[in-house]
């Protein structure tokens, strides 16, 4: 009758390990002590879970160009919103605001985006 009690914490700490590998999927290791905002030319729009991903063409204060990754949600959360696969598309111009990750990394957490015509699209429902 030992092996149970033993077979039960097992189970126990199965389902915690598993809780906080999931749980870390969903927290973007980002610095949110500040916004970053970016403006740039859309190379790539992929619209598919578990995040939609749009990669960035950004031209640096030195004129070079950098290459950002900016994310936003699942694509139900997005079209809760009002996006679709054909929101953006190469080419377009956005400005993207969001938490950039703490490693320094040119990845951004989007809250919004601005296209070139002033339109305001926001990731998460609602403005901050």
């Amino acid at each position: 009758m030992v092996a149970r009690p033993k077979l039960l914490a097992l189970g126990v700490i199965g389902i915690l390990i598993a809780a906080g590998t999931l749980s870390a999927h969903h927290r973007w290791p980002v610095n949110r002590s500040e916004d970053v905002t970016v403006q740039g030319t859309v190379t790539a729009y992929t619209w598919s879970n578990p995040h939609v991903m749009i990669v960035l063409d950004v031209r640096a204060n030195d004129g070079s160009v950098e290459k950002w990754e900016v994310g936003g949600p699942s694509i139900t959360r997005m079209a809760a919103n009002g996006w679709d696969r054909n929101t953006l598309k190469a080419g377009d111009v956005i400005t993207a605001t969001g938490y950039r990750f703490s490693d320094g990394s040119r990845i951004l957490r989007l809250d919004k985006i601005v296209t070139s015509d002033g339109k305001e699209l926001l990731l998460y429902g609602s403005r901050r």
